[in-house]
């Protein structure tokens, strides 16, 4: 008897550059992952994407949300989740992997990326995720009233956070989209002395009970510019869970909640939409690539 047909293996990624609304963005294939590629506008790294291994998490930011999107529900229950910005949809491509059924809706506001992304790194098509181009902003305030599990903000203008999602209107807008239980998530970055990160967790914590924010020990003493992923909930947030798990990762972060975060907040007030301010500029190199 003759072996049936074998299906081909899927080609693996190519390099590819392109002009998008917002910069060059470029796609890098990984030299050991053939169907995995970075995704990088005007040298930014934005998103990193195994097409054959979506739950692997190349940055460290996106494992800590990771962890917490691991952590606030019991394994595998479906979540509906709102994404505010898409990238190479990393995240929503690990939610839809973990927690199969889940239903979710990613914003991202160029065109042209979502182009390349739908044409390089397409989604599977039973995959739970309906991708819109549409300000973050805009559709969050659009959103029904408590109907997402989750929201996860990572949205940069190149490599700063946009002026209008760092506001104390913008957190209430959060608020509002959550369901009872529900989390929010936002991947932010800062130095010391931290005034724009004081000044979110301020934000946050006028709207919320419970609020953390996650970040490696040198980013959080101050010695170096870095990535902090802030977490926000009005119910308990499994605080010795994410604990747990971001201890152990390659790069180990630390979970600040309570009064070392009351501490880090200080005398800083909520940022009102006419004195908001993007998130700093990195330092040179702190976050480029080639």
């Amino acid at each position: 008897m003759s072996p049936g047909p074998v299906a081909a293996p899927e080609a693996a990624l190519v390099p590819v550059t392109r002009e998008v609304d917002c910069g060059t963005a470029k796609l890098l294939p990984d030299v050991d992952r053939p169907r995995a590629a970075l995704l990088t506008v005007d040298g930014a790294p934005q998103s990193y994407v195994d097409l054959d291994e979506p739950t692997y998490l190349e940055f460290e930011y996106a494992r800590r949300v990771g962890h917490v999107l691991d952590a606030v529900a019991e394994p595998g229950r479906p979540l509906n989740a709102l994404h505010l910005g898409g990238g190479a949809l990393a995240l929503p491509r690990y939610l839809a992997a973990t927690r199969p059924g889940s239903r979710q809706q990613v914003i991202e506001a160029d065109r042209a990326l979502l182009g390349l992304v739908r044409e390089h790194l397409p989604l599977p098509p039973d995959s739970g995720i309906a991708v819109h181009a549409a300000d973050a902003r805009a559709a969050l305030e659009s959103a029904p009233a408590a109907s997402a599990d989750i929201v996860v903000a990572d949205v940069f203008g190149g490599s700063r956070v946009p002026a209008h999602l760092t506001s104390a209107e913008y957190a209430r807008a959060a608020g509002r989209a959550l369901r009872p239980g529900g989390c929010y998530m936002a991947n932010l970055a800062d130095s010391a002395p931290f005034t724009f990160l004081r000044g979110q967790l301020a934000n946050y914590a006028a709207v919320f009970a419970q609020v953390c924010l996650i970040a490696e020990p040198s980013v959080l003493r101050g010695r170096r510019f870095g990535n902090a992923v802030l977490v926000a909930s009005q119910d308990e947030l499994p605080l010795a869970g994410i604990a747990r798990r971001v201890a152990a990762d390659a790069f180990p972060a630390r979970v600040e909640h309570g009064p070392r975060l009351r501490q880090l907040i200080g005398d800083a007030q909520p940022v009102r939409d006419a004195d908001a301010v993007p998130s700093p500029e990195p330092p040179t190199g702190a976050f480029s690539v080639g």
